[in-house]
């Protein structure tokens, strides 16, 4: 392994990564609170402090482990989720898609706010690799981070989203696959199917809007 790339690569995405998780696990305490349940707020979740939401195993050990073993291939880690009293939401089934849809379109935004400070880097002439790498880092951290957020299963973002919209009897029927979703989405992530059926199509469309979101900019700029 080499320790130089392994350090330049930890320097280029640990800003990016840790406001990723940090605006993502926020979003869906301040989603919470606004439509009822203060559980995050109370236990002080709503903030833009990155240590209250990393996990010493999930965000730094397993990543950095995976890494090393893979060189770089394989990556995967986790913060602390944001505890979230769903019965204590006003409309609980329609207000768990927005809570749920809060953090992955918290990373939409910031990989839309990393895009647009790539293309002012580029117009005020910063030629520095450093930072347009960073922010490039950014783009891809937060796209994969609302790809992977998405997929239809709980406990993921997505799976909660699909529980919200589908009738009762459906929406009961997913929702008892939760205490084996963790395992059952490590099992797809491993076999790659998650890779290749999932997050490849999803990020291809996530970058195809942003490229269209941000295209009067670059018109701008060019």
């Amino acid at each position: 392994m080499d320790i130089a790339n392994l350090i330049q690569t930890v320097a280029l995405y640990a800003l990016p990564v840790l406001f990723a998780i940090t605006v993502h696990e926020a979003a869906h305490g301040y989603a919470a609170r606004h439509f009822g349940d203060d559980t995050a707020w109370m236990l002080g979740r709503v903030t833009l402090n990155p240590m209250k939401h990393i996990d010493p195993v999930g965000t730094i050990l397993m990543p950095l482990i995976l890494y090393l073993a893979t060189s770089g291939a394989f990556l995967f880690g986790y913060a602390k989720p944001v505890p979230v009293r769903f019965g204590n939401l006003r409309h609980p089934k329609r207000d768990m898609v927005w809570v749920a849809l809060a953090g992955p379109g918290a990373n939409l935004a910031m990989a839309l706010l990393w895009g647009i400070a790539l293309y002012l880097f580029h117009a005020a002439g910063v030629t520095e690799p450093f930072f347009l790498k960073m922010c490039q880092g950014g783009l891809l951290v937060n796209v994969v981070m609302f790809a992977f957020n998405m997929f239809p299963l709980p406990p993921l973002d997505g799976g909660r989203i699909l529980v919200g919209l589908l009738p009762h009897r459906q929406a009961e029927l997913v929702s008892r696959v939760e205490p084996w979703g963790f395992f059952i989405v490590m099992a797809l992530v491993v076999m790659n199917v998650i890779s290749t059926l999932w997050m490849q199509p999803v990020m291809a469309l996530t970058f195809g809007v942003l490229n269209i979101l941000l295209s009067p900019l670059a018109a701008l700029m060019s």
